[in-house]
This record gives structure tokens, C-alpha cells and sequence, in this order.
């Protein structure tokens, strides 16, 4: 599924209008509605991306066996 952003202004009673989007007619769609961030939005698509620098040992438990409860 791919998003497409618009932006529109609430009118009275609530209406907002939403033309010009690119789905053929009788297209089924789904809308979510976020209040505008006034600063803009700013998208980050996956925020941690690169912030691991290295592994030391991966494939070791987290803690020693002895120590899970589960075990005893």
C-alpha cells in the first residue's frame, strides 16, 4: 500500500475536501486524518538506521543460563 499526502483546511461543520487524488473512481480508500505538525512534518523512515555501530558477541546469551529463573 502506498500513502499519498494532502493537505486541506477544515471547513464549517467539520467538511474537509479532498480533490484531485490520484485513485481512479470507484476506487475503495482508506483516510487517516493527523493534524498538521505547524512546523511540517519531517519524515524519518526508520529513525535507529544506522545507529549501531558494531556486534561484540551476537550469537552469546544476554546473561549466563544460571541466572534465568525458567531454568530452575
Amino acid at each position: 500500500m502506498e500513502a499519498h499526502r494532502v493537505e486541506s483546511v477544515v471547513e464549517s461543520k467539520g467538511r474537509v475536501l479532498l480533490e484531485n487524488l490520484p485513485f481512479e473512481e470507484g476506487k475503495t480508500v482508506e483516510i487517516i486524518i493527523l493534524e498538521a505538525n505547524e512546523k511540517g512534518v519531517v519524515s524519518k523512515p526508520n529513525p535507529i538506521k544506522g545507529s549501531l555501530l558494531k556486534y561484540d558477541n551476537p550469537f552469546e546469551p544476554a546473561c549466563p543460563p544460571e541466572d534465568w529463573e525458567a531454568l530452575r
